[in-house]
Parts: structure tokens; C-alpha cells; sequence
């Protein structure tokens, strides 16, 4: 059993940014060498997430579309209180969303469907510096 690490450095336009990783991803699963197993790709912070979505340009506005009737803009939210910032939507949209995906690798390629591709989604309320983390764990 192997283990490998990588970490995916990307910047984003701030919210709504949906950015495809799934390239990445399968570049950081070549260099592991490893086969078979599991890729966990993971989010370090509260305002982003990893998701799968069919990287598509109607889904890439309707998705956000979607999240904002959750979570709108308009409304007075806690955390703005107390942190004396504006991005309380953005955190629960994160939550709400997860900050990781597990995914399998077979004959060393990441397992998804034809029409679905791995995303990192941005929620914070301007554009930011991510890395992402990958493990590897297989053989």
C-alpha cells in the first residue's frame, strides 16, 4: 500500500467561480504512480468546496443561482456582526456543499462519469489563493 500527497495551488475570481480540476486531478493520480484505489481531494477553509457538477456554461450559472436562494445576499447574517465582514452566505454555502470528495482510481485513472467533471467551487466574496490537497492512498 502506497500513499502519495500533492497539494493543487489555484486562483479564483471570488464568488461563484467554478473551476474545473478534473485535469489536475488526474495529473496528481500520474505522478502517484499508483493504480488502484482511492483519491481524497480536500479544501483547507470555511468558504470553498469540492464538488462534481457537468462543467457545462448553463449549470455554471444555474448552480450558483441555485445556492443563492439558499443562502441569499440580502439578508443580515450573524457573522457579519461578528467579524465585521459580509461573507456569512458564503460560509454556509461551504458547509452546506462539503469541503472533500472521495473518489476512486482505477488502472490509474479517476473514476467519474462522461458528463462529470470535478470542480473547486469559490464562495468567498473575492477572489482568492487556494490550494488544494490531494491524497492517494493504493496501489
Amino acid at each position: 500500500m502506497s500513499v502519495y500527497s500533492d497539494v493543487l495551488n489555484i486562483e479564483t475570481k471570488g464568488e461563484s467561480d467554478i473551476i474545473d480540476i478534473t485535469e489536475n486531478i488526474q495529473k496528481s493520480i500520474n505522478k502517484s504512480n499508483i493504480r488502484n484505489g482511492i483519491i481524497c481531494v480536500f479544501i483547507p477553509g470555511s468558504t470553498g468546496s469540492i464538488t462534481t457538477i457537468e462543467y457545462e456554461p448553463g449549470l455554471k450559472e444555474d448552480f450558483p443561482k441555485a445556492l443563492n436562494r439558499i443562502a441569499p445576499k440580502n439578508i443580515d447574517y450573524e457573522h457579519h456582526n461578528t467579524w465585521h465582514d459580509d461573507n456569512g452566505r458564503s460560509h454556509i454555502k461551504a458547509s452546506l456543499m462539503g469541503p472533500s470528495l472521495n473518489l476512486p482510481v482505477s488502472d490509474g485513472k479517476l473514476i467519474h462519469g462522461s458528463w462529470q467533471q470535478l470542480v473547486f467551487i469559490e464562495f468567498d466574496t473575492q477572489p482568492r489563493k487556494r490550494k488544494i490537497v490531494v491524497k492517494i492512498v493504493g496501489e
